[in-house]
């Protein structure tokens, strides 16, 4: 389990207006943490693409944000954003 602070009611209530794939990619983010898109779909089980937009959309509600990977400056790692409270 992470160390990642759990959601906050104010990014629950903004959760509720997101798709289901938003939610989800959220909740997984929330239970393990910073991963990549291609981590984020081997454990949600969803497409690639499906990742790909769920992250555009909880990037733009500023939910995750996103930074270059220390093991492969190629891939970002996404994270929920706790300082949107």
């Amino acid at each position: 389990m992470s160390t990642e602070s759990s959601c906050s009611a104010s990014e629950g209530d903004e959760l509720q207006e997101l798709p289901p794939s938003a939610k989800l990619v959220a909740k997984t983010l929330e239970y393990e943490g910073k991963l990549t898109q291609s981590q984020l779909s081997e454990s949600t089980l969803l497409p690639i693409r499906t990742v790909r937009s769920a992250l555009r959309t909880l990037e733009e509600n500023d939910i995750v944000i996103a930074r270059l990977s220390t093991m492969d400056a190629r891939q970002q790692v996404y994270s929920l954003n706790i300082e949107s409270n």
